[in-house]
């Protein structure tokens, strides 16, 4: 069965088999973080732990990279790593395809993180982080957009390009060599699921960083 797929029609809308997916991942992570959080005791268990162990590492990233603002962004940068390592390493289960490896899905993550960009840079600075597009003077505005599409566009093709070229390695090689000698390709395909979510939920991340601080480094530069 082919990635894209149309498996049935609501309306005038096609749902492919990578939507199913990407509602089945999403089912699962749902599902999870009830099961984790649904007694919260003063002796949590294994997972629990292990799921505040995970939290407080993206926690701690993100407050690397702009203190202070942690846990606003937490829940938005936490949601891109956690879903992408998840779409990344679909691809390992027989008959599934890796969400992420399909340029439609990696496009709509690409938007997501440019509307957001803009949601907490003008959050945090107001309309005047508008302003930062007429910076230094009016002329640069177009090169200004321009930078905004095409680094919007080399976050998608970047994920979209590097998990679909693994599937196809991995494909071609248990095709040629059977199905022992792909056991080292299936421990690559693990390191760059998780490699990638880590660039691409670090780049939105540094991405968002940029626009909440774009004028508050003006107004410090101010004598």
């Amino acid at each position: 069965m082919e990635k894209t797929a149309v498996i049935f029609h609501i309306g005038p809308l096609g749902i492919t088999s990578i939507v199913i997916t990407t509602w089945g991942i999403m089912l699962i992570l749902a599902v999870l973080g009830w099961f984790a959080t649904r007694n919260l005791t003063l002796q949590p268990g294994s997972l629990q732990t292990a799921l505040e162990g995970i939290v407080s590492t993206m926690e701690n990233t993100i407050h690397a990279v702009l203190p202070g603002q942690a846990r606003q962004l937490l829940p938005f940068i936490a949601t891109l790593w956690i879903y992408i390592v998840i779409a990344n390493l679909t691809g390992l289960i027989p008959g599934l395809h890796s969400p992420t490896g399909n340029l439609s899905v990696t496009a709509g993550l690409a938007a997501l993180v440019f509307l957001s960009v803009h949601w907490f840079g003008i959050r945090q600075n107001g309309l005047h982080y508008l302003k930062h597009y007429l910076s230094p003077t009016p002329l640069l505005l177009p090169f200004h957009l321009i930078s905004e599409v095409t680094r919007t566009i080399a976050l998608a093709v970047r994920l979209f390009g590097n998990i679909m070229s693994l599937e196809l390695v991995a494909l071609l090689v248990l095709l040629v060599a059977g199905l022992l000698v792909p056991v080292p390709i299936l421990m690559l395909h693990i390191i760059e699921a998780l490699v990638q979510a880590y660039i691409f939920g670090t780049l939105a991340l540094i991405y968002v960083a940029g626009a909440m601080q774009s004028q508050q480094s003006k107004k410090g530069t101010l004598p």
